[in-house]
């Protein structure tokens, strides 16, 4: 295989992928996790990418903040947020995760780097005031902090026995193909924000 040409990898945009296991790639080989696949995807399709896997699983929208700092080294260029699963999955407060999640888009902001959004759903059987004040949480931050928003993450995937590993949260290969098809045109707005700031 050719080598890469320097100026094509200095002239790659760095896009830290800040989440958990569904960007982690838990369960996974490293080249199925989200983050290579995407990479592999907007390869094929022309743009030269360095992607950054700052996904932990178990993480929460708090563990993330706490974090941000490190997983996200100066010279980023973008910023993928995926965070809040865990969160629904504990039933921790929607107030805390907003919280979190807000402050993590301000520091975002600071930097004067572009961020997209990944909503996330809360499973239906917290009950409807909860699933109600924690699926507003995504939109009205992205609207708030005029985000790139993509509305769920797990788009297409959810709940399919199909791109499922065996315990039916975290997606297999297949699922992940699904869920990179799905954001991508969200992932090239992300770029082409990125290249001209």
């Amino acid at each position: 295989m050719a080598p890469v040409p320097a100026a094509a990898v200095d002239n790659a945009v760095k896009i830290v992928v800040l989440g958990d296991s569904l960007s982690a790639g838990y369960g996974l080989e490293v080249q199925d996790a989200f983050p290579s696949k995407l990479q592999a995807a907007l390869k094929a399709k022309g743009y030269a990418t360095t992607m950054i896997n700052a996904g932990v699983s178990g993480d929460t929208a708090t563990g993330g903040l706490e974090r941000f700092d490190w997983s996200v080294p100066p010279d980023a260029d973008a910023v993928i947020l995926e965070l809040g699963a865990n969160d629904a999955l504990r039933g921790v407060s929607p107030d805390v995760t907003r919280s979190a999640l807000d402050q993590i888009l301000t520091k975002v902001d600071t930097r004067k780097i572009p961020v997209l959004l990944a909503g996330m759903k809360s499973p239906p059987n917290m009950g409807p005031d909860y699933v109600a004040k924690f699926d507003a949480i995504f939109p009205d931050l992205a609207k708030a902090h005029g985000s790139i928003f993509y509305p769920f993450f797990l788009d297409g995937v959810a709940a399919d026995d199909k791109l499922n590993q065996r315990d039916g949260m975290h997606p297999n290969p297949q699922g992940v193909d699904v869920i990179v098809k799905n954001i991508l045109p969200k992932v090239e707005e992300l770029i082409a924000k990125a290249k001209t700031k």
